[in-house]
């Protein structure tokens, strides 16, 4: 079977990493002829709007999907021309906008944050009278790894222009500040018959808005936010009659769970899973798309520590006990993933205090003192 997938970043790189033991080969389609998924499959290098490329691109495959949510909608409206693409263009034009993906959580009874959508600096203001200071401003689309973003603490025209200088006039979304007590996220499949798996809520920790620690299942975690975050994420993805692995991320607060937003794709937050789960979110994904039987995961207590713009030697990483790495083969560049390791055992607590020397040689600012 050949399985195409739209981006060639170390996403695609691990999906086809958990394919090739089904038999699946893959071709990759990415703007960036040295992407690292070119490693392990055949790449095809253009523009996201070369329709003759993408067209020569999706020849003889047998599914398709897509490794980030930034593939424009109409890149994916042309391979599906050829061969269906999943998750289909309704998820993620959905998930490429913050309104909408906002207004779908509404939509399905999910608790979401308070928020208004903005077009201009006068709407940037009157925005941020009705939501309150302090309050965040995130582009519509493209953000990520809290790129597009900035706290507002003050409605005065200062604060609200040097605001909106860092969305750069964009359209954009003002959404509540959650003082939350921590940040967790679900990641769960669903295929093309509505059969459903999920995998356990992970705790995540940022810094500098970039991932640095997955801890799973999250410590203390009730078997009722475990359901809540299951319903809901199996409401979405009904909802968007979508099909692959899908990710909420949450904020928890006082033990309740307000969404935050979703990724129609493989996760960060779910790369424990290749060692902790009996069948990873990157096969299940790949399951699901290709038209095969989801299979239910089976987990130990993980945690993954990403690897952001430097990493230790490889032989300094290896020696750690039980330590699994996983280098994505990236040119090391301030603020790039460039790799995670893994750690797995019996109680999550004790893989989190395992993690400390790890994310030590991670160089992880959240271990530093303020």
């Amino acid at each position: 079977m050949m399985v195409g997938v739209l981006g060639a970043g170390q996403l695609g790189r691990m999906l086809a990493l958990a394919g090739v033991p089904l038999g699946m080969r893959f071709r990759f389609f990415d703007p960036a002829p040295d992407s690292v998924a070119g490693h392990v499959g055949e790449l095809v290098v253009g523009d996201w709007g070369d329709r003759a490329t993408l067209e020569r691109f999706a020849r003889g495959l047998d599914a398709c999907t897509l490794e980030f949510e930034n593939v424009p909608v109409a890149t994916h409206e042309t391979v599906s021309a050829t061969v269906p693409v999943r998750p289909g263009a309704r998820a993620l034009a959905t998930s490429q906008d913050r309104v909408l993906e906002k207004s779908c959580f509404e939509r399905l009874g999910i608790p979401t944050t308070l928020h208004r959508a903005v077009d201009t600096r006068e709407e940037l203001a009157e925005a941020v009278r009705e939501v309150g200071v302090p309050c965040v401003l995130k582009s519509r689309r493209l953000g990520y790894d809290g790129k597009g973003q900035c706290v507002v603490r003050s409605d005065d025209d200062g604060a609200l222009d040097e605001a909106w200088r860092a969305v750069a006039g964009r359209a954009s979304i003002v959404e509540e500040f959650v003082p939350f007590d921590r940040e967790v996220s679900i990641i769960g499949a669903r295929g093309a018959d509505g059969a459903c798996v999920f995998y356990p809520l992970t705790w995540n920790t940022h810094a500098g808005g970039i991932l640095r620690l997955s801890v799973a299942p999250a410590p203390g975690v009730s078997y009722k936010q475990q359901v809540d975050a299951e319903n809901a994420l199996r409401a979405v993805m009904e909802h968007l009659d979508y099909v692959g692995v899908l990710t909420i991320e949450f904020f928890e607060r006082d033990r309740k769970l307000i969404a935050n937003e979703m990724a129609p794709r493989v996760h960060n937050s779910g790369h424990w899973t290749i060692e902790g789960a009996s069948c990873s979110q990157f096969e299940n994904h790949l399951r699901a798309v290709c038209g095969l039987p989801l299979a239910v995961p089976f987990c130990r207590a993980a945690a993954m520590v990403n690897l952001i713009g430097s990493h230790a030697a490889l032989p300094e990483l290896a020696r750690v006990p039980g330590a699994r790495v996983h280098l994505y083969g990236k040119e090391i560049r301030e603020g790039r993933k460039v790799g995670h390791v893994t750690l797995v055992g019996d109680d999550p607590v004790d893989v989190y205090a395992a993690t400390r020397g790890l994310r030590a040689m991670a160089n992880d600012p959240s271990l530093r003192t303020p």
